[in-house]
């Protein structure tokens, strides 16, 4: 029997060439697509479970409250690993996990900088990353010891064995290599060349040792029976216990979780990737689903053709389950074959979408987990496409059939109608997200930020040799064709520095907690950053009290309540001074949040740690690259030359959202294109149902052109129906993605109009084909039946 189905579809695939063709490629890519989203989908779920302690892996998080506003983050005090592992029995082990950092690693005259992570002792026995020398145990426990990367044990040692020898870090101290790991694998979030003792930084950075002061992630394992509502519970006020006046509430959250959900507001979880994961997996849905509209609608404009077949296998006693049976193998091999030509459109896109979602995705083949994906989408996506055409091709009576008289119920027509309808209803809002998509990112790229980002460029870790040098290197500079001006830093123009509830003034409310942004700099950074001064003046060395005065912008004037601030009194962290000028409010973080409160304080040269910041005359960048090159390794000898463009870092910034753009781009043609493939369909089924009153209008006067329209119009009506469904639906979820920026475009009417007329040209242009086909039909032959 089964074979029987197999014979008797190949023999209709054959027979059928072009609608075959058809039907093959609209689910093989709708397949593809989805098989490719299916890929990232799981890359995604997987991040960062890998661990063996997985489920009691936790980072520690912290709620901060200023005056009814809380802020979530993951930064923790510098001593909190090793002091809640004390306090708290049911946390067993804990680590501090610092930022990433760059230093510079020297082995004889062999250096560079090399990008890794300072944690403590116990971090190799929480997480499963692996040695392939050293002890796990024991090599991090040494304050001088370093855990190097093949990579960089290859780089620095030329193949001989490192473990024992010694590396220079900054120009500085000395480390001894104790460990070699393993390659990372590429499920973690975490990425490092190397792993050095935390407490070792720890020394160098006094700050980080008071309660009151946040920076280096912590993370704990919990113990096997702990219940996480118990020690969240104990820790939610610890920070108290070691700070009374902390406005601070730990909590903890599930390390695997946090890679998906990373969003937090008003101190409750509000998405994060999980959010991309989902709209990307119903898209994957909606995109198969009409791929399988596709498939349905070509095969019912086939109906007409079988339906004697249909007839005749009835007359000789065909059961309807044979019939179903048949059809529905018909539908599972068609899609077997479009799931062999989707994994070969999978494998020849995988290169490209890697590098567009910088992944490293690939069909592993030898997954038991990749087949059941492979079987279970042949299968699903077989009997959703087959089940209507099989289903109404078995419903059909065979005496009607073989009287000639086939017509087809107004409730089978509206279906098929329907789902054209819910196609174009999909593309159309594929079409609108893809515009506000892309307005929004063309909006945010081209935004005016409150400063000058072009020809501005940044020297990062300028503390590494230069900041005891660093006037004479800016003098120096200056003096150089091509430099326009040169300022320092402790943050990069597009971060927000660090934050400080430590800034009275007069007449403050003592119950208020307020937030400040802080940067501390040097002379001239509003004249390099290009940064708009609305009262009074920058700092100046003319001016020896400029070390204890202030610059802040609208932002922090108007929290202060300050209406003419220059001129006023200003405390931060106890240094009484005056605020002597007012900028204008620029952008120094994310657009998805509002300009933040910021004050700029006066950071000595020689004391000078964070970038140096170099505005460049225009034109003339290259020449002064070449000049910064030739200045930084003369103050700077023993560092790498290493700059960054600030537009081009901004652009970095919203790489997720680019991803999403090109990405809804793509998505909006294959839903359009696979959309115009069912189209096709309908307008055939159509055409053919029709033959004969086309034939009557022909013979009766009608003109071609009037034909064509009235073939079309039914088929303008549907989209016109699709798009009264779309733009409100498009409207809701496009408001509700736009809510997460703080400066965003507004949804305009002519968006609406665009979509809706393109799909109404590529509805036309797909219709016009077969309409006018009908059209040139010569009428005695569709009238010699009669």
């Amino acid at each position: 029997m089964l074979k029987n189905y197999l014979k008797i579809a190949w023999r209709n695939l054959l027979k059928n060439k072009t609608f075959s063709f058809i039907n093959i490629l609209g689910l093989a890519l709708g397949m593809a697509r989805s098989l490719l989203i299916i890929l990232w989908v799981q890359d995604e779920v997987r991040m960062d479970r890998f661990h063996a302690n997985d489920k009691r892996l936790f980072s520690v998080m912290e709620n901060q409250h200023y005056s009814g506003v809380i802020n979530t983050f993951p930064a923790t005090p510098g001593v909190l690993a090793e002091n809640i592992v004390k306090d708290i029995p049911e946390i067993e082990l804990a680590s501090q996990v610092l930022w990433e950092e760059e230093p510079v690693l020297m082995v004889g005259n062999n250096f560079d900088n090399e990008k890794g992570r300072y944690v403590q002792g116990d971090f190799l026995n929480m997480f499963s990353f692996e040695l392939a020398q050293g002890d796990a145990n024991t090599a991090l426990k040494r304050p001088d010891g370093i855990i190097i990367s093949q990579k960089l044990a290859d780089k620095y040692f030329k193949g001989a064995d490192p473990i024992g020898k010694t590396i220079r870090v900054d120009n500085k101290d000395d480390v001894i290599v104790t460990g070699v790991l393993k390659p990372i694998p590429e499920a973690s979030s975490m990425k490092f060349e190397f792993l050095m003792s935390y407490d070792r930084w720890l020394k160098s950075n006094a700050w980080a040792k008071e309660w009151g002061n946040n920076g280096p992630r912590c993370v704990v394992l919990l113990s096997k029976n702990a219940s996480l509502e118990k020690v969240n519970a104990k820790i939610r006020g610890y920070i108290k216990t070691k700070n009374k006046g902390s406005n601070v509430d730990l909590f903890l959250i599930n390390y695997g979780e946090s890679y998906l959900y990373s969003n937090w507001e008003a101190g409750k979880q509000n998405g994060g990737r999980i959010e991309y994961v989902r709209m990307f997996t119903v898209v994957a849905i909606f995109i198969l689903v009409i791929a399988c509209i596709n498939f349905m609608n070509l095969a019912t404009a086939r109906s007409v053709k079988r339906a004697k077949e249909v007839g005749l296998r009835k007359v000789v006693g065909a059961y309807r389950t044979s019939l179903v049976g048949q059809f529905m193998g018909e539908s599972v091999l068609i899609t077997f074959l479009s799931l062999l030509f989707a994994l070969a459109i999978v494998i020849g896109l995988l290169p490209s979408f890697n590098t567009l979602t910088e992944k490293r995705l690939y069909v592993d083949f030898l997954d038991p987990v990749i087949w059941l994906w492979l079987i279970g989408l042949t299968l699903i996506t077989g009997i959703i496409a087959g089940s209507y055409p099989a289903l109404f091709m078995s419903s059909l009576n065979p005496v009607t059939i073989l009287k000639g008289a086939l017509k087809f119920k107004p409730n089978a027509t509206y279906f098929r109608q329907g789902l054209v309808v819910f196609q174009f209803g999909l593309s159309i809002l594929l079409i609108l997200a893809m515009i506000v998509i892309y307005r929004q990112i063309s909006y945010i790229q081209n935004k005016n930020l409150g400063f000058a980002r072009e020809n501005l460029l940044y020297l990062p870790d300028i503390e590494t040799g230069m900041s005891e040098n660093f006037t004479s290197f800016k003098q120096a500079l200056e003096n150089e064709p091509g430099i326009k001006s040169v300022s320092h830093s402790q943050a990069s123009p597009l971060e927000v520095g660090s934050s400080t509830m430590g800034v009275s003034w007069p007449g403050k409310d003592t119950t208020q907690q307020l937030l400040f942004s802080v940067n501390p700099a040097g002379y001239d950074l509003i004249k390099t950053m290009g940064v708009k001064l609305l009262d009074g003046r920058d700092f100046s060395p003319s001016f020896g009290t400029d070390t204890s005065n202030y610059l802040i912008n609208e932002a922090a004037a108007k929290k202060i309540g300050y209406k003419d601030p220059v001129g006023k009194e200003l405390t931060m962290w106890g240094k009484k001074g005056k605020i002597i000028g007012l900028m204008k409010n620029f952008h120094i973080g994310s657009l998805h949040v509002p300009i933040e409160p910021l004050i700029l304080s006066l950071q000595p040269a020689k004391s000078s740690w964070g970038v140096a910041l170099i505005r460049t005359e225009a034109g003339q960048t290259e020449t002064a690259i070449k000049n910064i090159e030739k200045l930084y390794k003369r103050y700077n000898p023993g560092v790498p030359f290493k700059y960054h463009f600030a537009d081009e870092e901004f652009g970095r910034q919203y790489k997720a959202e680019n991803v999403v753009s090109k990405l809804a781009n793509y998505f909006a043609f294959l839903a359009i294109f696979i959309s115009c493939l069912g189209l096709f369909g309908l307008a055939a089924f159509t055409a053919e149902q029709r033959t004969k009153e086309i034939g009557v209008r022909k013979v009766l006067g009608a003109s071609v052109t009037n034909l064509v329209g009235m073939l079309s119009a039914d088929f303008v009506k549907l989209v016109g129906i699709a798009a009264v469904i779309a733009f409100p639906l498009a409207w809701y979820f496009m408001k509700s993605w736009l809510e997460k920026y703080a400066y965003r475009i507004d949804i305009e009417w002519w968006f609406f109009v665009v979509a809706g007329i393109a799909a109404l040209i590529i509805a036309l242009v797909t219709v016009s084909f077969q309409a006018i086909k009908a059209a040139l039909m010569n009428p005695v032959k569709s009238l010699k039946s009669d």
